[in-house]
């Protein structure tokens, strides 16, 4: 063989070897909406794309009030509709009665989201303006704090409610190092490896903090035998062997083997007393994706780790949906709010 094909040859695999070592790591990293995140106590990511295509069909779309058929009609920006991903940092606040409440979020959102008439609304909108790394960040009041949003990316926006400019700089400053794969957050470094392959849907660390209540982590009312502070890994994927469902997955780190021990019995407890309560319920569909839910739930233990598992059917969203709907108290909102437009994260 000529010395020149040779060479031209071992470069070419050279480059291929490298291409598919690039894919392989990116294939392995949290995707990027993740990784421009600050450091929080907790994760959750959201992927709209897969979630629409197994349940478009299933679940209505929500109702809008005038306020954010407003910002609809100004933006041309449905949130339901046009956002594809997004992930949220909780930030726990030190003091849980204080003004800003128990949490604070910062979030990236990916999707159809930036424009000129997105821009015009946030001026609008906005009590002043932050020019920070050549982007505009626009601040706007929000039920007593004050929400910061910048467009990052042709596609994506940066939200945050914390108290400081703090978070909203680092997720600018986070975006012009996106490329690599492995960048992040400690937190991503930490747990990302934990998250099931394909996982729609995922959360890591102290994920409980929005739903603390005096120490206490209630869902629906219940009060959770978990530590408001434990560190969960918790997941939803594809259910193979059951058509049209998903399948969630929690993971809570305790302080030791007894804790998880004890906490998985009251946990399966819990649920076998939810069960009885649930069979008088009347047949419609909130009423059935709740025992579908029970039906399905499983608690074990695996030495310090609680492992919790259900099944999540298209009845279960109607059930989510009939929730979401109930009037709830204000002063006990749990997470970032965007009803009314970004603006409304509180």
């Amino acid at each position: 063989m000529h010395r020149r094909t040779r060479r031209t040859l071992i470069i070419v695999a050279g480059v291929l070897l490298l291409l598919a070592l690039a894919v392989f790591l990116r294939s392995k990293a949290p995707p990027e909406a993740a990784r421009l995140l600050p450091e929080s106590d907790g994760i959750v990511y959201i992927d709209f794309r897969p979630m629409r295509a197994f349940f478009h069909k299933d679940v209505k779309p929500p109702k809008h009030v005038p306020e954010y058929q407003q910002f609809v009609d100004a933006t041309g920006i449905d949130w339901e509709r046009d956002v594809d991903q997004v992930a949220i940092g909780i930030h726990r606040m030190q003091d849980p009665n204080g003004p800003n409440g128990p949490a604070a979020y910062s979030m990236v959102i990916v999707g159809k989201l930036t424009g000129k008439r997105l821009n015009t609304w946030l001026e609008a909108h906005s009590t002043s303006t932050e020019s920070y790394a050549g982007h505009s960040v626009y601040s706007i009041p929000s039920e007593g704090r004050t929400v910061r949003i910048a467009q990052i990316g042709y596609d994506m926006v940066a939200v945050s409610n914390f108290p400081t400019t703090e978070m909203i700089h680092s997720m600018i400053e986070r975006h012009a190092t996106a490329a690599w794969p492995f960048a992040g957050s400690s937190l991503l470094r930490h747990h990302y490896h934990e998250v099931p392959l394909l996982s729609l849907a995922w959360g890591v660390g102290q994920i409980g903090i929005p739903f603390n209540e005096s120490g206490v982590i209630r869902v629906f009312g219940l009060s959770l035998p978990l530590e408001s502070d434990s560190t969960i890994i918790a997941s939803v994927t594809p259910a193979l062997s059951m058509h049209g469902s998903l399948q969630f997955k929690m993971e809570e780190i305790a302080r030791s083997d007894e804790v998880a021990a004890g906490q998985a019995a009251a946990l399966a407890t819990l649920v076998t007393v939810a069960r009885g309560f649930t069979l008088p319920l009347g047949e419609n569909p909130a009423n059935n994706g709740l025992k579908e839910l029970l039906k399905t739930a499983a608690v074990t233990q695996q030495r310090d780790r609680v492992i919790v598992t259900a099944a999540l059917g298209p009845s279960f969203f109607s059930f989510m949906e009939q929730a979401e709907d109930a009037p709830q108290d204000s002063a006990t909102g749990a997470g970032p709010n965007t009803s009314t437009g970004p603006g409304a994260a509180k």
